[in-house]
């Protein structure tokens, strides 16, 4: 039996259609709410199977499952048959209502998350964890335009005013909105060990030296500039108009929190490596590509999962986690004790995890000497170091609780 399940439902019924799945591709991108799931099917009647009689028309749905893990579930918008006697079928998760319902929206004094709420309660959308993002929004007025836009709106306003970022996330039929940093570091991907091929860029295009909030009249309300950087590469300033309800003490905080974003070059990654299902759009993980000298927590921008009998690869688009980087530096300045990634450390012994939050050991390896290739900043990160043997004293590779460094 392989490692694909495939249901789809007909009205009432379901179907196991597993054994018609010649291939599936499962993916999503930032700034997409919706997941979509590409799957072909054998469509011609042979011997013990039968054609899949899907009918997009009649709203059918389905549920694709990878090792007995459900990883998608959602409606089949598109069906595509050839001379080939195969069917393409391509569905999409809940989050695809988001984009595909437009409404006039005017919201006075409301956060990100009362917006996300309302906007999956007008459509009778289904959704569980719903992160508070905190910030009062004073105005948003969006005509004719859709649900995802106005959340996206929302979420970026959020952003400008606090630093931190949040995403929306579809799993069991249902959304949710995750502050992207509770996300961070749950898998490591290294050459010599599940990664196949990388492409990497640095660029300074889009840098900003110095940040000036101005007000609706060009009234200069608060200004932030790196004098360092500026003797590197000269003065590139941006400029930007704060939410009329942002207070005038906040104001400089904001400016702050701003030029920290956009003074870091942006450094993009693509990668193909061996498939890990829960390493998706939003999420954040570790990368480590040794010829490069590349050990950092990258945010994934856009995942391409593919499943072919067996085999699972997928191939990712990432962006440098640069939020976690300025909250390590902030936690470093704190405390002149804590480790750092990059410290020879003596491993005492005893059990490594697959993942910063995984329940279960894979095995448990002798003591010594180690080094830390990554730390989860998580707080659901119960083993937040990653650390890898320097001898062969010892076999650890992988995640461990802190009282096990030393």
């Amino acid at each position: 039996m392989g490692k694909i399940t495939f249901l789809v439902t007909k009205g009432e019924t379901t179907y196991d259609m597993s054994e018609l799945v010649e291939s599936a591709t499962w993916s999503g991108r930032k700034g997409s709410p919706a997941r979509s799931l590409s799957v072909s099917l054998i469509d011609d009647d042979g011997w013990k199977h039968a054609r899949s009689g899907i009918d997009v028309t009649k709203g059918n749905h389905c549920v694709f499952y990878w090792e007995g893990a459900e990883l998608f579930r959602g409606i089949i918008m598109r069906q595509r048959q050839s001379t080939k006697k195969t069917m393409t079928i391509k569905a999409y998760d809940v989050g695809i209502y988001l984009s595909n319902n437009k409404d006039s929206f005017c919201y006075k004094q409301k956060k990100a998350s009362e917006i996300f709420k309302d906007c999956c309660d007008r459509f009778q959308i289904p959704y569980k964890d719903v992160a508070d993002t905190g910030y009062v929004i004073s105005e948003l007025p969006k005509a004719k335009t859709t649900a995802c836009d106005v959340i996206l709106d929302a979420l970026s306003l959020t952003f400008k005013a606090t630093g931190i970022r949040h995403y929306v996330t579809s799993a069991d039929g249902k959304l949710s909105l995750i502050k992207r940093k509770d996300s961070i570091l749950q898998w490591v991907v290294e050459t010599g060990r599940n990664l196949i091929s990388y492409d990497y860029t640095c660029s300074i295009e889009k840098v900003k030296t110095r940040i000036k909030l101005l007000s609706k009249e060009d009234k200069v309300l608060a200004e932030k500039a790196d004098t360092e950087l500026e003797k590197t590469i000269g003065i590139m300033q941006d400029i930007s108009t704060p939410d009329s309800n942002t207070e005038e003490a906040n104001l400089t905080d904001m400016a702050e929190s701003m030029l920290a974003e956009q003074k870091l070059p942006s450094k993009t990654l693509t990668i193909e490596g061996l498939g890990q299902a829960n390493v998706i759009s939003g999420v954040g993980l570790c990368i480590i590509i040794r010829p490069l000298g590349i050990s950092n927590s990258y945010y994934v921008d856009e995942d391409t999962h593919t499943f072919k009998g067996n085999y699972h690869a997928m191939r990712l688009t990432l962006n440098m986690a640069t939020d976690t980087e300025r909250s390590a530096k902030a936690s470093d300045e704190k405390s002149s004790t804590s480790h750092s990634v990059g410290d020879k450390v003596q491993f005492s012994g005893g059990p490594q995890y697959v993942a910063s939050t995984a329940t279960s050991p894979t095995n448990s390896p002798k003591a010594g000497p180690a080094k830390i290739t990554a730390i989860a900043k998580s707080k659901n990160a119960k083993h937040p170091y990653h650390i890898i043997h320097t001898d062969k004293q010892s076999t650890v590779y992988g995640w461990v609780d802190a009282s096990q460094i030393g």
